[in-house]
């Protein structure tokens, strides 16, 4: 087995003999990693095994640390690979427009939450950062948690999109959920996400603002990787609420959307030597009206500063 080798997504299952929805969701997770050649998901040979050997207790828990290891040992020649995190299908399309307009630069993507992605990048583990986490002190999104994680580094804040978050409920909301307030309930069953995503941070700090104790909710402790996860587990009726955006909404039947933020989604990337050419050409694209466009056919998006610095140090 080679570094030459890479598999399709229908290959990787064959192999392993597992379905195509449990490979895109061991990708998701960031278990098996993944980049995109045109419309289709490759998975390198030397990942496929690495998860393998994860699989059977040969190594820890995978890591970004573990991308960064791979990356080096899979890049040929002058290409430069770069890990770009987060779980929006905006950044696949900016990954896709990266391997289109660009020489010399492969994406890799990395399903890691906000939190994670942050504390990946002052480990020098991730490239391009997504973050949509909110200060519920300020009601500042992202600047807070950059600023205090990276300080003392060299980076630049640039807008990606806006886009609404809220609560998942079932159709016709049956339980009458408006607020966040409407959490208190009894008898109410949660759904929520993992520690450190951009949804946990939301409802923990609305949860504090509003001084209700997580303990005191029935499910708090009931997680789920992904906003598609937990819409559907609202949709079979297995809870009654959870947090996420609106378009994992648009995408499960028997779900509606009750927004309540419109929250920032910025990316943050290192400003150094290595970085400066492929941020400079990260920017044409996010500025470019081809990408905008294209980004403008997901009606659950504000672009109106799509491309903006946000801060720079």
């Amino acid at each position: 087995m080679t570094n030459d080798v890479s598999y399709t997504t229908e290959e990787i299952s064959k192999l392993l003999k597992i379905s195509k929805l449990t490979v895109y969701d061991l990708i998701k997770k960031g278990e098996l990693l993944s980049y995109r050649v045109g419309k289709q998901m490759r998975i390198d040979a030397v990942d496929l095994e690495a998860y393998k050997q994860r699989a059977k207790g040969l190594s820890n828990k995978p890591s970004l640390s573990h991308i960064a290891t791979s990356l080096s040992s899979s890049m040929k020649g002058s290409t430069r690979s770069i890990v770009i995190t987060g779980q929006d299908i905006s950044l696949d399309i900016l990954a896709k427009h990266i391997e289109d307009k660009t020489t010399g630069i492969r994406p890799l993507r990395s399903h890691v939450s906000s939190l994670e992605s942050l504390i990946s990048m002052y480990k020098g583990e991730a490239d391009v950062v997504s973050t949509h986490l909110l200060d519920g002190d300020t009601g500042e999104y992202n600047l807070p948690y950059i600023r205090r994680i990276l300080a003392g580094s060299s980076y630049v804040v640039v807008n990606l999109l806006f886009r609404r978050a809220g609560l998942y409920v079932q159709s016709k909301n049956p339980k009458n959920i408006n607020d966040w307030s409407d959490l208190t309930r009894p008898g109410l069953r949660l759904i929520n996400r993992e520690k450190g995503s951009g949804a946990r941070v939301l409802l923990d700090e609305q949860l504090r603002i509003h001084g209700i104790h997580a303990q005191a909710l029935l499910g708090y402790g009931d997680e789920r990787s992904n906003h598609l996860a937990v819409a559907t587990r609202v949709a079979s009726g297995d809870a009654d609420v959870g947090v996420g955006i609106e378009k994992a909404a648009s995408m499960v039947d028997h779900v509606e959307f009750i927004p309540l933020m419109n929250e920032r989604y910025d990316l943050v990337m290192m400003k150094n030597a290595d970085n400066l050419v492929w941020i400079g050409s990260l920017m044409d694209i996010l500025q470019s009206n081809e990408y905008k466009q294209e980004l403008s056919a997901i009606s659950e998006y504000d672009l109106s500063q799509t491309g903006q610095i946000m801060l720079e140090t």
